[in-house]
């Protein structure tokens, strides 16, 4: 391993390398704020670019506009609530609230330092454990997939105010009927598309998520603009707040970001999560972990709550290489690309990756620490400039959002059916929002669903339409054995706070 860092070491740190590492951070860093757009459509427009290149520096370049992406995702988040990437829709739950709280710029020094530490982390991981880790890739199966998914949904009380879990359920419920419209695909018979063939595909996560977060909150302001509250909220817009933080903030974050930085790169390593599913769950791992006075504050501007999303995309995102650079099997769309691109270089990702070719797969980790520190050097001096986005009058700002979100979508399918759907979607949105609906567990229920239904059937396939897949293996049955503690104890505490207002 010794002799694989040092060889990693070389090839990072050769000026062309540096120089492309600098690049893909700068160019992913931009498109990670740009709503719609994301990693994937960068990388691919890329791929001819590195065709004349080493199969090591294209890959270093790319990988820097994916970790680049996920770091500046967030920005979009907190500054109008709509998200970069889908990797940074949890950081909009608690990271747009701070903003309206004029902590525009603390908010996004705690995510630019969650992200760092996280990234961080997950390299010094992927360095020690990714040969190993290949191993416990390929130990997962549907089943283990399909309790995951399960795990997951369970975390929707993390994402329910007081009072408010039957109206998150609902929101849950919704998400998975929302996924399951397109072609099925086991018989290709489609399914809730009312013989429109713009549904066949499916609706797309991105429509969503701007919809329901983007072009929902624009509205919300247009509706709410007679409100008291809302006054006092565009007051505060106008101070930027200071980027430093104090000590019980940065105590909160060194507590939070080593689990989530575990989490994300676990569920990262699991080909199919990606930093979505992580950056949810850790959000909700997060909200458990906290006392209930902390509780309270999820979603209202929390520190915890930004700083453990933040953390687990960017840790999921240096985990995705394992599966990709070990097993050769993508974890994410973005993956799928680079996979790709390595197939296009003549190089076959696989166990025998890292003895083969050393150079690809010790540099690409090299690389990754290498853009980390590049990354928080170009974002922090950056937040006071980017934070003035706050400052824009709302008669220019709404205008903005919606004018983003209608030509990112555009751009996506270059259909005008997915624009009609998004609009339909944002009203349906925000009137939910106005009744008090939280709009999480929607998105949670929607990326899970798909997955979820695909391992259910695949499951069931294997067991011969047997319900015993879920405790024959070991794994998992541990991991049902969670999720029934998990509901437990939240039926437990609901019991326990009934009786005790009573008394």
């Amino acid at each position: 391993m010794i002799e694989g860092i040092l060889i990693g070491l070389e090839t990072a740190f050769s000026i062309k390398n540096l120089m492309m590492v600098m690049i893909g951070c700068f160019a992913g860093t931009i498109i990670g704020m740009l709503p719609g757009l994301g990693p994937m459509t960068a990388i691919a427009l890329m791929i001819p670019i590195t065709y004349g290149f080493e199969p090591s520096t294209g890959l270093i370049l790319m990988a820097g506009v994916y970790y680049g992406a996920v770091f500046g995702g967030s920005t979009s988040s907190i500054l109008i609530n709509a998200p970069g990437i889908p990797g940074t829709v949890a950081t909009s739950f608690d990271g747009y609230p701070m903003a309206q709280q004029g902590k525009a710029g603390k908010a996004l020094a705690i995510a630019a330092y969650s992200s760092f530490a996280g990234g961080t982390i997950a390299a010094i991981f992927l360095l020690i454990a990714a040969p190993s880790l290949s191993k416990v890739s390929l130990a997962f199966r549907s089943p283990d997939y399909f309790g995951l998914m399960i795990l997951g949904l369970t975390a929707v009380s993390a994402f329910s105010a007081k009072g408010h879990f039957l109206k998150a359920m609902m929101m849950v419920v919704l998400g998975l009927m929302l996924a399951s419209v397109g072609q099925d695909t086991l018989s290709d018979i489609p399914r809730f598309t009312f013989q429109n063939m713009n549904l066949s595909d499916g609706i797309s996560f991105v429509l969503v998520v701007m919809a329901t977060f983007a072009m929902s909150e624009a509205l919300t302001i247009i509706f709410k603009a007679n409100d008291p509250t809302r006054v006092a909220k565009q007051i505060s817009l106008s101070q930027l707040g200071s980027i430093k933080l104090d000590k019980v903030e940065t105590k909160k974050m060194v507590t939070t970001i080593p689990r989530s930085s575990v989490l994300g790169f676990i569920i990262g390593v699991l080909p199919g999560a990606g930093s979505t599913i992580a950056s949810f769950l850790a959000y909700g791992m997060e909200r458990n972990f906290v006392n209930d006075e902390e509780k309270l504050k999820f979603g209202k501007g929390s520190v915890n709550g930004l700083a453990a999303p933040e953390t687990a995309n960017n840790a999921a995102c240096s985990g995705s290489f394992v599966p990709l650079l070990t097993l050769g099997i993508p974890g994410s769309g973005t993956t799928a690309v680079m996979l790709g691109a390595l197939l296009g270089f003549g190089i076959q990702p696989g166990p025998r990756l890292y003895q083969t070719n050393p150079e690809i797969f010790w540099s690409v980790i090299m690389s990754m620490y290498i853009g980390m520190v590049i990354l928080l050097i170009l974002n922090l001096p950056l937040i006071p400039y980017i934070a003035r986005v706050l400052a824009t009058p709302r008669t220019f700002l709404i205008p903005l959002i919606l004018f983003f979100s209608v030509t990112g979508i555009y751009l996506m399918s270059f259909n005008n059916f997915d624009i009609y759907m998004m609009i339909g979607i944002a009203v349906v949105a925000t009137v939910l929002r106005l009744y008090d609906f939280p709009m999480p567990p929607l998105i949670l229920a929607f990326v899970l669903g798909g997955l979820m239904e695909e391992n259910l059937r695949r499951s069931l396939l294997i067991s011969d339409g047997s319900w015993s897949f879920l405790w024959e293996r070991p794994l998992t049955l541990i991991i049902m054995l969670i999720i029934i503690f998990i509901v437990g104890w939240q039926i437990f505490r609901s019991f326990k706070s009934k009786f005790t207002s009573s008394v």
